[in-house]
């Protein structure tokens, strides 16, 4: 079966259309530094033959059961970029694309990836978008945010660049997300674009004499309260019951808030928010009555200010004893920064 001629695009004054002859010396001319610096090419402004040699390229690989299909941008009649789209197997493509600087912040882009995009679900029949783009090129970030492609991660070191090797943020459309211009589209863009706040909730569980409960560790020196990394979808207080239950085997029940704790980087952890819930008072025996789990907790001790002083991690040591002298006035600090709050 012969493959079909390469089509042209339309939307409005931009078009997508197939390379000519004729625009091989005003698309060359047209480079400049930023799309050489993205795209790691070692010349700005291409030869006349590098540029042919490429378009021959994109005619072959169209040619090629379209593994490959370049377009040109056209805008208002004069070339004002490319797209491209690379079928990688599997039902994925794989998204890049260049404006000309005179062409840009005129919403060019946005319109010509979308008649790409709609291009390789409807013609191609393909089921998954992917575009690899550096963390610092927020214009092209923004770009494909806007046409439905949802950030997934960071490919730490991807590929080597230029001269140098760096790392890609990968972000990804399928077939049946949502139209990004409506409502679950825009959600749905917007969701995966914010960022994400680690949570972890921990509990203070006291005895009679106001010892405070801290869990020596087997993955750090310093002891800690009991709790842990909140999971997606589950509110910190169900975290704390539910990490205790898990780490020290005992039911309790998460009765008030006590303060929430901001904690600033550290060690090569993110920044966090802690909840901190008192988990009520109860008598000596409670440890003798738990069942640790020795992957990560050692034993549990009831401790006075001073062991606390010497055993848990400053910040933790800070907080529990601010908290003593505060009991009613601790609902949000920054212990841990610098400077603190209060």
């Amino acid at each position: 079966m012969p493959m079909p001629e390469q089509p042209t695009l339309r939307d409005g004054d931009v078009v997508l259309r197939p390379w000519s002859e004729a625009d091989i010396e005003p698309a060359r001319l047209a480079h400049d530094e930023e799309i050489a610096y993205w795209f790691g090419f070692p010349v700005v402004v291409p030869s006349a033959e590098q540029q042919i040699a490429a378009v021959d390229r994109w005619r072959e690989a169209y040619a090629d059961d379209r593994r490959m299909v370049n377009f040109l941008v056209e805008h208002a009649g004069e070339p004002a970029g490319m797209v491209e789209l690379r079928q990688v197997g599997d039902g994925r493509g794989q998204l890049s694309w260049a404006l000309f600087p005179d062409h840009r912040g005129r919403g060019v882009a946005i319109r010509a990836l979308r008649l790409l995009i709609q291009y390789a679900f409807d013609e191609l029949g393909l089921i998954r978008l992917e575009a690899y783009v550096q963390p610092d090129n927020t214009h092209s970030l923004r770009l494909a945010s806007r046409c439905g492609l949802r950030r997934e991660g960071v490919l730490r070191r991807r590929e080597t660049t230029g001269a140098e090797r760096r790392d890609y943020v990968l972000l990804a459309r399928l077939v049946e997300d949502p139209d990004p211009q409506s409502r679950d589209g825009f959600i749905s863009m917007l969701n995966a674009g914010l960022p994400t706040k680690r949570v972890i909730a921990q509990g203070l569980i006291q005895n009679p004499e106001g010892h405070v409960l801290l869990c020596e560790l087997t993955y750090k020196r310093e002891w800690d309260l009991p709790g842990g990394v909140v999971e997606q979808g589950e509110s910190p207080a169900q975290g704390v019951v539910r990490e205790v239950g898990e780490e020290l085997g005992i039911e309790v029940v998460a009765t008030r808030l006590v303060t929430v704790n901001w904690l600033p980087p550290w060690r090569g952890w993110d920044d966090a928010c802690t909840f901190v819930f008192d988990l009520g008072r109860h008598d000596s025996e409670l440890i003798q009555r738990m069942r640790l789990q020795p992957a990560e907790v050692i034993a549990a001790h009831w401790c006075s200010p001073q062991t606390v002083a010497s055993r848990a991690a400053a910040a933790t040591a800070t907080l529990l004893g601010y908290l003593a002298q505060h009991p009613q006035h601790a609902s949000y600090l920054e212990i841990g920064a610098e400077p603190p709050l209060p």
